[in-house]
């Protein structure tokens, strides 16, 4: 029987369980599978290969269906890509001349002759009402044929699935991994263990789920079985009231509670009394959402339950009945009197709370002796910190030298950024030398030895995932703030989108920038072409899915940056269509092939966020030459609609210089720390014979089956506890 969690496990793990069925000669079947498979960028494991070629050939075949199903959507291939250029890339034509194509067959067309008329006497023409302009011409059948086929290249993606356990064994295995993160997962990410949390709510759980997030979901489940939730703070049951009305678990953005049962009121009370009888300062907490309990309170109705006072005395403390001093408040009372040794003393007790005032603390410090004792303290709770708060400490730390540069780049959960000048003081310079030789020498204690540490190279500068947040689903995605490589003479990009109710229209386009992040030109359904790049063509409605592509020939770009941006001109946003994704592959210049093939894809991440712009990611070019990519993963908050490359140029701009002039604490920086007793550069050959700790953009084969093995599925098993 086939789990129906399988696909789970083949996009988080590249791992596809072990399949099952009566034995048999599957060799033909297997090799035809991993035919199919490299066709769409993937490939089988030697030993899943062998595997397969043991079973029966109707086994094979029916596990080539449904993981290929998986895999193409994994890479964007599920769909139909059409162009409206039907020859895309070539005999784009020039933006006016085809403008003025369209506006002569709206003339020649009896239905729109007239109004076309009038609109030309106005001396402005509303492309939109030209019957032959957003619309493909053309069916996607046609436009195959237009298009030669695609020619191998040695630098075409091959992603390899690798032989798993039996299938309950890797689900297990997976909700373990996520449900005992120590970052914060993001938003595919927590979706992906709710569903898992309620299939293994009765098998093995992780010793400590350290994201609250990620205990909400798992709350639900365990509740849901009849099991007692786990809760140690008021906000968690808020939390899990939150997920029991399919809100945001986050609480970024407000829920709206539903009617609850009374076993499950009775649940939630119970555990807001057990919480605050066995450490009342805990009231204080309900500050930070007040009006979120005053909600929940009024779907609760603790005046029914007078055995559990304690959770009453929350919804008091809520509605302004019931004083509870909050801590936060605590420390601005002694700050606001210039008491920094006091506010240091009473921050010791929350010692992630003092990680995170740091940088005020030394700022509002006058004394050295005041420095003294804000830096003794932070040494002193270090130990008690959470691993990904000390690294993200660190790195703030590294990016507030003196010669920083005045600019603050701001982004919040949902991705959505702003950039504003940097009016604080510096850090004190020996202060913060002493801060971050401490914190260097207790990342190092955390981590394992790694013994023999063996390392892709492309992985060094990848940006240590210290929240899912910053990640967007899909495939072969980096963290925010990291940098890749790009290897390819042919650069294109691409934007896939269903709207669900109303006509919808993204906008595909691309702002090419100088050294100095001056815009050099654009490309966009307004400038089809230059001598570097093309676009495919403006489609301005998407019922049945629509794509738009741009062309660049990197070689022929002389600028520093290619911005890549899908502006939202009209319609549903990118969190309400039925689909959306973006992604970029890279072609060697005689490859050819349709607009999307999938087996040149290097990376394709969904479109789901607040903003009415995206900017998934930029490149540059480097002094040596080489074009890298920057992943951003930001939102613009835009207009309302009508959005275009050429009203956004400027926060573009500088936007993109805040992020590229901050450096990212990366695989580098941690692997340094690491006390390895050797350390190997992987040159893509032949691997050790012993185990090793690998880390890398992508596990290769043949490595010791002791070893142990980290990529981007699962870089968070990197940032020490």
């Amino acid at each position: 029987m086939v789990h129906p969690l399988e696909p789970l496990v083949i996009r988080h793990a590249h791992r596809l369980p072990s399949p099952t069925g009566p034995a048999g000669e599957g060799d033909v079947a297997a090799r035809q599978f991993d035919a199919a498979l490299m066709s769409v960028g993937f490939k089988l494991s030697a030993e899943l290969l062998a595997r397969l070629s043991g079973l029966s050939e109707g086994t094979v075949v029916d596990t080539a269906v449904r993981t290929l199903d998986t895999v193409r959507a994994m890479v964007g291939d599920h769909v139909r890509h059409n162009v409206y250029f039907i020859d895309f890339p070539a005999h784009v034509p020039d933006t006016y001349d085809f403008w003025m194509d369209c506006i002569a067959g709206a003339l020649a067309d009896d239905a729109t002759r007239a109004s076309t008329l009038e609109q030309l006497s106005e001396g402005v023409v509303n492309l939109l009402t030209l019957p032959s302009y957003g619309r493909y011409q053309h069916t996607y059948t046609e436009m195959l044929g237009h298009h030669d086929e695609l020619i191998a290249a040695a630098g075409d993606r091959m992603t390899v699935l690798h032989l798993g356990t039996d299938a309950q064994t890797e689900v297990t295995a997976l909700y373990l991994a996520l449900a005992g993160s120590g970052t914060p997962l993001g938003e595919d990410g927590l979706r992906d263990l709710e569903v898992l949390a309620e299939v293994c709510v009765d098998g093995p759980q992780p010793e400590r789920i350290p994201v609250r997030e990620s205990r909400a979901v798992i709350n639900r489940a365990r509740l849901r079985a009849g099991s007692q939730p786990l809760l140690d703070t008021v906000t968690d049951v808020l939390r899990l009231a939150c997920a029991l009305s399919g809100g945001d678990v986050t609480l970024v953005e407000a829920t709206r509670f539903r009617g609850l049962s009374r076993p499950v009121r009775r649940a939630l009370l119970a555990g807001l009394d057990t919480v605050v009888a066995a450490a009342p300062a805990k009231l204080a907490d309900v500050h930070a959402h007040r009006e979120d309990f005053k909600r929940l309170g009024e779907r609760l109705h603790p005046h029914e339950y007078p055995q559990w006072p304690h959770a009453a005395d929350v919804f008091a403390v809520a509605r302004g009945e019931k004083r509870a001093r909050s801590f936060d408040s605590q420390v601005e009372e002694l700050l606001a009197t210039d008491d920094v040794i006091g506010a240091v003393t009473l921050l010791k007790s929350a010692p992630g709370k003092l990680f995170r005032a740091l940088d005020r603390l030394l700022r509002t410090a006058s004394l050295q002796e005041e420095r003294d004792a804000v830096v003794a303290a932070a040494v002193d709770v270090a130990p008690r910190v959470a691993g990904r708060v000390v690294l993200s400490v660190r790195e703030h730390l590294h990016n507030r030298a003196e010669t920083s540069r005045a600019r603050r780049v701001f982004i919040n959960r949902l991705g959505r950024a702003w950039v504003t000048g940097d009016a604080r003081p510096p850090v004190p310079h020996s202060s913060r030398e002493r801060l971050i030789g401490a914190l260097d020498a207790e990342l190092r204690r955390r981590l394992p030895a790694p013994g023999h540490l063996l390392i892709d190279p492309d992985v060094l500068d990848v940006a240590l995932p210290l929240s899912g947040r910053a990640t967007a689903a899909g495939l072969g995605v980096l963290p925010r703030g990291s940098v890749s490589p790009v290897d390819g003479e042919l650069l294109r990009f691409f934007v896939y989108w269903k709207q669900k109710q109303w006509t919808t229209d993204y906008d595909l386009s691309a702002l090419v920038l100088d050294a100095e992040y001056r815009p050099a030109f654009w490309l966009s359904y307004t400038n089809l072409s230059e001598l570097e790049g093309q676009h495919s063509g403006d489609v301005t409605e998407a019922p049945d899915g629509a794509s738009e592509f741009i062309d660049l020939r990197l070689d022929a770009v002389r600028s520093t940056f290619i911005v890549p941006q899908v502006n939202l001109y009209s319609g549903e946003g990118f969190e309400e269509v039925e689909e959306s994704f973006f992604g970029f592959m890279l072609r060697d210049g005689e490859q050819r092939g349709r607009p999307f093939e999938p087996r040149t894809v290097r990376m394709k991440s969904e479109l789901r966020g607040p903003g009415r712009v995206a900017l998934p990611l930029a490149f540059q070019r480097g002094r040596d030459g080489r074009w890298r990519a920057k992943w951003l993963h930001l939102y613009l908050k835009g207009n309302p609609s009508f959005n275009r490359v050429e009203g956004n140029r400027v926060s573009v701009a500088m936007l993109l210089r805040g992020i590229v002039e901050r450096e990212q604490l990366t695989v580098r920086y941690l692997t340094g720390l690491m006390d390895a007793a050797a350390t190997t550069l992987w040159d893509g050959e032949k691997v050790p014979d012993g185990p090793v700790t690998y880390i890398g953009l992508r596990r290769p084969e043949g490595l010791h089956p002791d070893s142990r093995i980290v990529t981007p599925e699962n870089m968070r098993d990197l940032i020490p506890e």
